[in-house]
């Protein structure tokens, strides 16, 4: 016999700008993509071409703009708690709604009030997921690039006959930090969201690192233990080598200054730390399989 499995439909990356203008004339820029899944009693859609129950994916982008207008964009993760709850409360069919966010930050240039530059700072990230009866909330981070120039070696591990890496004590340890957290509670999601910014930061440039995978689990540990409001933390790591240039060719000493930053293959270090009281959630909250 064959079923239907799990499935879900929706419009992905809604490129959103709201622009809060001031009587001062100091203005406010929000700069999200915006992405609704929706999941629920949609078999006829499927097995007959019967779309009664398909609130179509025209009407959630419509949806997330006129939103967007009425409510403005204060906090992303309450944003998307109010779509997420939005969907599932209007459509008899829906039972799960999940609204991805990310957001651009833009600088205000100075002495002005309504000109502004990209940041190249990391990606702030927000997954909203409502059920009918609970709902989640992930906020997070990408690209946020990092490095250390000391402070960091690699020596002791395993060898095998393809083993070539030789070990060191003095290395440069650089990543582009993704993550990923999960809130057990409501939260000041701004202030939340700094805080783990800085946690991961700090944990990042004290710990003295013997490997990528030891300097994964003292991020996630010091936002555990700065935000009990958090109960899990998902880290993605892809280490980014930096090998030294041999100057011998050119008859000069490369005195540990002059590296190539390799582009690929990279390791990647992947990893959850969470409280031991704390289940972990499904694919569906964190927004699809780690």
């Amino acid at each position: 016999m064959i079923v239907l499995g799990g499935n879900q439909y929706g419009k992905a990356e809604i490129r959103l700008v709201r622009v809060d203008r001031s009587d001062s004339g100091s203005h406010t820029v929000r700069d999200l993509s915006v992405s609704v899944a929706l999941s629920g009693a949609l078999e006829a859609t499927h097995l007959t071409g019967d779309n009664s129950a398909v609130l179509t994916t025209d009407a959630q982008k419509n949806t997330v703009y006129a939103f967007a207008a009425e409510y403005g964009v204060a906090e992303i993760e309450e944003f998307g708690l109010l779509l997420a709850r939005h969907f599932v409360s209007s459509q008899p069919a829906i039972s799960m709604a999940r609204v991805s966010l990310e957001e651009y930050e833009w600088e205000r240039i100075a002495d002005t009030g309504h000109s502004f530059a990209r940041s190249g700072r990391e990606v702030r990230t927000s997954i909203a997921t409502f059920d009918g009866e609970q709902s989640w909330v992930v906020s997070g981070l990408r690209d946020l690039v990092v490095l250390n120039s000391a402070g960091s070696e690699f020596w002791g591990f395993a060898r095998d006959r393809y083993t070539t890496l030789a070990q060191t004590n003095d290395r440069i340890l650089a990543t582009a930090v993704n993550a990923q957290w999960r809130y057990a509670e409501p939260a000041a999601w701004d202030a939340s969201y700094r805080t783990a910014r800085d946690l991961l930061l700090t944990a990042f440039a004290q710990t003295h690192s013997y490997s990528l995978q030891q300097t994964l689990y003292a991020m996630g540990k010091r936002v555990l233990e700065g935000l009990p409001s958090v109960a899990e933390i998902r880290l993605s790591l892809p280490n980014k080598h930096h090998f030294e240039v041999d100057m011998s060719p050119y008859g000069l000493e490369n005195k540990r200054e002059v590296f190539y930053a390799a582009d690929r293959p990279y390791g990647l270090i992947e990893g959850t730390i969470l409280r031991d009281d704390a289940p972990p959630a499904g694919s569906a909250v964190w927004g699809g399989a780690w």
